[in-house]
């Protein structure tokens, strides 16, 4: 027979820049490779035991899983030993020469000169995690063997520089050994104590028992000064959710946060619970205190963990989250499922249609909750990802009006960076005022002192500043809150509570201007004397139906300007602005004046600049300018 020999083969482009990244300038806490290479143990293991129950070959004649950890100070290597689903050769190319997420890349890159002081914990966040090991070691040897029959043992080597081998290998049990050949100033993982204080710290509530051989006395029967080796357990392997919450502290809710997540921080809320009744479940979910960062830069699953019985049968289970609520985390256990179904039958259980509803009803209940007990908080969780809440209200009419009650929004009365409630606005209403007003733009400081507001102050009614760009989209599927409509502040209609009813007496005048200025100036469908000016000269508004001019700059930086009607604009002059009153006295006694046409010109460019939209010749305004300044100044 003839004998294989190792193949020498190269990682793909992408992984060697990612792994020259990761391996010399980006992680400042390295420890978590122990994380990492832990958790893809007890990944192998749990794979196993999910395949074994639909399949018979798999059944495991060593049913003691465990993940053990072998440090040789002598060798200067670390193990870490599983007894899992292992790897077959193809598999051990495919899962280890490549990079598990195309966007990774990039990202990364983007942070190789951030301040190590202010990067932020990536590593189990993007498929990178077994690629940390090359942070304290200069050579890493895998030996794996597949629990399917007909594969032999298979060894992966590489130093991380750009290529690796795979040949033969000679293991007998199925699983995974992953030895890393330390470099000298990770020496420090040798030490059992430091293994055991990292294993606390980052893996205590895996479900697997994570063992280490260590010195013990042999004790009264042996010599003095004498030891033995003892294989210790190092974790607690505690499966928290099925603890009553009155069980589960503060800090070991914060720890099994840290490991389904990823995130070194504190969630904002726990969310620990267990269903009654038809079905039984139990629930350990957590909202974050900010945007994850998988959320930001790479491709994120929804769904927490599906356990049944402690078996965990699916990573993320889409089934029990809508893509709304993707920023949560957590498990879920129902010892009522069937064990023996595929993942893909799992997700069509009418069971999972129960505990979804129950399990959102007590996420919003729980972010309702934040909200009223912290409102610091619970602002700095909806900042990042509001957004990300707010796409319910166009996708889930059932959670639509509790979603409503969580809305924040900054507002004309608001200080700036202070919010309001759409229950608070409603409250603080005056009674003459039926409706919600909302003005769309790009930053608070943009709009909050637009012109087609002024009315709206001049009565001490408040509006709503809708900055996020998402609001376009979503806003108009709530349509209604308690009864009253959402209406924008730059669309035609307004209220008969704060028009300006004596403009009517003012159209005879004004018309002959007005028929003027709209047959000068383009892209305008009507220009009529305004009802909701005070003090500025000039305001644009849209016509019934046509969308609001934030809309339009959405669309068209979006690539989308095919997209935008052309419905035209409404230009509004205020009759009682100095300006207005006397472009109207001129084109009384002279209508061919030339400066009226560029005048009109100029308070339809300021219009666009007053909304935040361009104007289309920059340079031709400024000429316009100049020439009013040189005629005026030249008097």
């Amino acid at each position: 027979m003839t004998e294989k020999h190792p193949e020498t083969l190269e990682f793909k482009s992408e992984l060697r820049q990612v792994l020259e990244i990761i391996t010399h300038s980006l992680y400042t806490h390295r420890e978590v490779f122990l994380r990492e290479l832990i958790s893809n143990a007890s990944d192998a293991i749990d794979r196993l035991r999910f395949r074994s129950l639909s399949d018979s070959s798999l059944v495991s004649s060593d049913p003691d899983w465990k993940i053990r950890l072998v440090p040789d100070r002598g060798a200067g290597t670390l193990t870490i030993l599983d007894n899992g689903i292992g790897m077959s050769a193809a598999e051990a190319v495919e899962n280890l020469g490549t990079i598990a997420k195309s966007g990774t890349k990039s990202f990364l890159k983007s942070l190789a000169e951030v301040d190590a002081k202010t990067r932020p914990e990536l590593i189990g966040q993007f498929g990178v995690g077994f690629y940390s090991a090359f942070m304290v070691a200069d050579r890493v040897t895998v030996v794996s063997k597949s629990a399917e029959a007909g594969h032999e043992a298979v060894q992966w080597e590489s130093d991380g520089l750009g290529t690796f081998t795979v040949g033969p290998s000679e293991r007998e049990a199925r699983g995974t050994a992953v030895t890393l050949h330390l470099k000298e100033d990770a020496r420090e993982f040798l030490d059992t104590w430091r293994l055991k204080q990292l294993v606390k710290q980052y893996s205590d509530f895996v479900e697997h028992p994570i063992v280490m051989e260590v010195e013990r006395p042999a004790g009264e029967a042996g010599a003095e000064g004498s030891t033995t080796r003892v294989e210790e357990t190092l974790n607690s392997q505690k499966a928290l959710w099925l603890k009553s919450k009155s069980e589960v502290s503060e800090e070991d809710a914060a720890s099994f946060y840290r490991q389904v997540s990823g995130d070194f921080e504190k969630p904002a809320k726990v969310i620990h619970y267990a269903g009654e009744g038809t079905t039984e479940f139990k629930v350990l979910l957590f909202i974050p205190s900010r945007m994850p960062l998988e959320m930001r830069f790479g491709e994120t699953k929804v769904g927490p963990r599906l356990y049944i019985r402690r078996v965990l049968v699916m990573e993320h289970c889409e089934a029990l989250l809508p893509p709304w609520l993707r920023f949560v985390k957590g498990v879920v256990d129902c010892p009522d499922l069937p064990l023996n179904v595929s993942r893909e039958t799992v997700q069509k259980n009418p069971i999972l249609d129960r505990i979804r509803k129950n399990v959102v009803k007590n996420v919003l209940r729980a972010l309702e909750d934040l909200r009223r007990e912290s409102a610091e908080t619970f602002a700095t969780f909806f900042r990042e990802l509001g957004p990300v809440l707010k796409e319910g209200i166009a996708r889930d009419a059932e959670h639509r009006e509790a979603i409503a009650d969580l809305l924040l929004f900054e507002s004309v009365k608001t200080e700036a960076g202070k919010t309001t409630t759409l229950a608070e606005y409603v409250a603080a209403m005056p009674g003459e005022q039926s409706d919600i007003w909302t003005l769309s733009g790009e930053s608070r400081p943009a709009i909050e002192n637009a012109p087609v507001l002024e009315a709206f102050k001049a009565k001490g009614w408040d509006v709503l500043l809708l900055t996020d760009p998402i609001d376009e989209f979503v806003l108009p599927q709530l349509r209604e809150y308690k009864g009253k409509l959402l209406k924008a502040a730059d669309q035609d209609e307004l209220p008969e509570a704060i028009a300006k009813q004596e403009e009517t007496a003012d159209e005879a005048r004004f018309r002959p201007l007005l028929l003027a200025f709209a047959s000068w100036i383009e892209g305008v469908k009507e220009v009529r004397l305004s009802q909701r000016l005070r003090q500025s000269a000039s305001c644009l508004v849209a016509g019934e139906g046509a969308i609001g001019a934030n809309m339009e700059r959405i669309l068209r930086r979006a690539g989308h300007a095919a997209e935008v009607p052309e419905t035209g604009r409404i230009l509004e002059l205020n009759a009682h602005h100095p300006a207005v009153e006397a472009l109207r006295a001129v084109h009384e006694k002279t209508p061919d004046d030339p400066r009226l046409k560029e005048c009109s010109q100029l308070l339809y460019e300021q219009a666009l600049i007053a909304e935040g939209s361009r104007v289309k010749d920059p340079a031709a305004m400024a000429g316009r300018i100049n020439d009013l300044l040189v005629r005026d100044l030249g008097r």
